[in-house]
């Protein structure tokens, strides 16, 4: 479980072919960090799960850098089967028991991918997010969505697309700051706002 509150940006140092995959090695020392802390992290346990750009991960031992092997399911469903060596990649590290929660619920199961249609900037920086219209997975104005692994409040919605607005510090600490029209993203719904809205289709299939 994450928050969607990104504590670093690492650039990808290496990608192998593995038989089930990629394995994906990421500097263990950051490009920006909330905390301003640029050195590796220090406590880091293998096995433990994290999110690169909003996809759970798990983290492979015996590594100086960090590594994490990545199935095809994954490749295929998210970002991370077109990223490159260079890229920056969001991480954050799994939630603990009684740490503060300032974003919202992620799992880091991405629901579906979204295309930057629009990037227009008066004052904050507003992004319009276009994505399946045939997908289930619809975000809730002013619900949560978490965007390459980032938490952002949805300022409107539509069945196929949704506008967010990010503040100097969000493009300045995440890899959002890089991002351009036409660039493709890993989406995550609300889960709440998901939960609710089956809710009220089950109800609206139980009365016809």
């Amino acid at each position: 479980m994450f928050t969607g509150i990104v504590e670093r940006s690492s650039r990808i140092l290496n990608l192998t072919t593995t038989p089930q995959g990629r394995r994906l090695t990421v500097s263990s020392r950051p490009e920006t960090s909330t905390s301003g802390d640029l050195s590796p992290w220090g406590d880091l346990v293998p096995g433990e799960s994290i999110s690169v750009d909003g996809a759970c991960l798990t983290l492979l031992p015996e590594a100086k850098e960090l590594q994490f092997d990545v199935v095809e399911e994954t490749l295929r469903r998210t970002v991370l089967g077109t990223r490159v060596v260079d890229s920056v990649v969001n991480l954050e590290r799994a939630l603990k028991v009684g740490d503060r929660l300032g974003g919202h619920y992620v799992t880091g199961h991405i629901d579906t991918l979204g295309t930057i249609r629009s990037i227009q900037s008066d004052g904050e920086t507003c992004w319009i997010i276009e994505h399946d219209r045939s997908s289930r997975f619809r975000t809730v104005e002013k619900g949560s969505v978490t965007v390459d692994g980032v938490s952002l409040t949805v300022a409107s919605s539509s069945d196929d697309s949704f506008s967010v607005a990010l503040i100097p510090h969000t493009l300045a600490v995440t890899s959002l700051g890089q991002r351009d029209v036409g660039d493709v993203v890993n989406l995550e719904m609300d889960h709440f706002g998901r939960w609710v809205d089956e809710l009220h289709r089950d109800r609206q299939g139980d009365s016809s």
